[in-house]
């Protein structure tokens, strides 16, 4: 029986693109690589061509993810040796004349109807509680979104939701914006944005003298989702903005839903005014799924995507990965990959392969550098402060932290981490890496500090 070359082409692809929206921000994957294309295969010489739909996302994704690609298609593929870029114009898009461009917009983002958002809203329709599963972790926060949606702008305002990265936080607050969409549709005038979107735009304001359309934009609505909501936090224009933005809807019972990866009181760069306000309203929190979620979670998405696989993989792969909702996705994607594409037997010893492989691809790249630089930012120290030879308290939990982070993610030598942190004794690094994994099993609080700092340095 022969294969269909295309549909092959396509689902590795799929698998490369799930695999990739793990390593990077939200953002950067819709605009330059949603709407790309594995065009070609070529068996004999190992390599394949892949489709972009313009010049500039060619360059764009030519010059800053081409290592990030070439090392996600050979996780899938190892024959694949090189990959080439090429302009495939589908559909042609007619742009906007410059006085409709929206704030914030770089040049050669593609626009929201490209990534099937709504551009009404900037909500992505898939997001629907039809496909979010609720469990004891989410429970209480999934309860308050559906006391907010019966009654908006009433109950709940604000509605501040935090937790580790890829728990699901976006998908619910998307889920909420989409269902208060649906219920009162013109009526009620709905809004998300990233944090990052929010930052381009007031920086568009001020750049070009629009300080009073941004404030139409964003107080002319009944309903404000914003995303990780912390990454304001230190940016004085932004916060400013933003505070006023705040006080107009909430005076005017308007509903403001954010999110966040910790709680208002841990966000140390934010003003005290806007963390007072965030404190005022409702505060939930999502934590890391137990196992009879996490199973529920891959049945569900194993069934939307019909295909079958038995129970005894699933159950498998839930025991494992207990952490990161994309996770599983991600092991889940590469199960199914060599089941329906590779005719490869999924055994006990295969499957633990692919779950290390999905765990692990995203440190590949890091280096010491960016574990120092990341860490400091992380505590709001200088990066010297963690190489330098004295002992201040403050220096003491960020410096162990990057010797774990170095020792779990680089697999470096205990020797040559103490010889990067300011010549130590090999026994101190030993000591810092024991410390470290011990606690983050007992403190939950440093167990977040040690996840959302690994998820920066994916994202590096």
């Amino acid at each position: 029986m022969s294969t269909n070359p295309t549909m092959e082409h396509n689902e590795l692809w799929k698998n490369v693109l799930g695999e990739i929206e793990l390593q990077i921000s939200r953002p950067n994957f819709l605009t330059w690589l949603k709407n790309s294309k594995l065009i070609e295969k070529k068996e004999r010489e190992g390599v394949v061509l892949v489709g972009l739909p313009n010049n500039f996302a060619k360059e764009w994704v030519k010059n800053r993810y081409h290592k990030l690609i070439l090392g996600s298609l050979r996780n899938f593929d190892g024959s694949i040796r090189a990959v080439n870029y090429t302009v495939v114009t589908a559909n042609p898009v007619i742009a906007a004349p410059k006085s409709q461009k929206l704030p914030g917009r770089d040049a050669g983002e593609l626009p929201l109807s490209e990534s099937n958002i709504n551009p009404k809203t900037n909500l992505n329709p898939r997001y629907t509680f039809d496909s979010y599963i609720v469990g004891s972790s989410n429970e209480l926060a999934y309860a308050a979104v559906q006391a907010v949606i019966g009654s908006v702008g009433k109950k709940y305002n604000p509605l501040f939701i935090y937790g580790g990265v890829g728990l699901g936080k976006t998908h619910l607050i998307q889920a909420a914006g989409n269902a208060i969409d649906e219920k009162y549709r013109s009526k009620t005038a709905v809004l998300y944005v990233t944090s990052e979107k929010f930052i381009n735009d007031v920086i568009w304001a001020v750049r070009n003298k629009r300080t009073e359309d941004m404030k139409r934009k964003y107080r002319d609505i009944d309903v404000l989702i914003i995303d990780d909501i912390q990454f304001i936090g230190g940016k004085t224009t932004t916060e400013l903005e933003f505070f006023y933005t705040f006080n107009a809807l909430y005076e005017n019972n308007k509903q403001i839903i954010m999110s966040s990866d910790r709680a208002p009181a841990a966000i140390p760069t934010l003003e005290d005014r806007l963390r007072s306000r965030f404190e005022g309203g409702m505060i939930v929190d999502v934590s890391y799924p137990d196992y009879e979620m996490r199973l529920a979670i891959l049945k569900t998405k194993a069934q939307n995507q019909g295909v079958s696989i038995e129970d005894k993989i699933l159950e498998h792969i839930a025991s494992k990965v207990q952490k990161n909702i994309r996770e599983l996705d991600g092991v889940l994607n590469k199960v199914i990959f060599y089941q329906q594409y590779k005719n490869a037997a999924i055994d006990a010893k295969k499957l633990d392969e692919i779950i290390q492989e999905t765990a692990q691809v995203c440190a590949k790249n890091v280096t010491v550098n960016e574990v120092i630089k990341t860490v400091a930012d992380f505590y709001e120290i200088q990066p010297s402060d963690l190489t330098e030879r004295g002992r201040r308290q403050e220096v003491v939990e960020p410096r162990q932290v990057a010797m774990y982070l170095m020792r779990e993610l680089l697999k470096l030598s205990y020797p040559h981490i103490g010889e990067k942190l300011g010549k130590r004794d090999h026994t101190t690094v030993i000591h810092a890496y024991e410390k470290i994994s011990k606690e983050i099993g007992q403190n939950s609080g440093l167990n977040q500090k040690v996840l959302l700092l690994k998820e920066r340095l994916y994202k590096t």
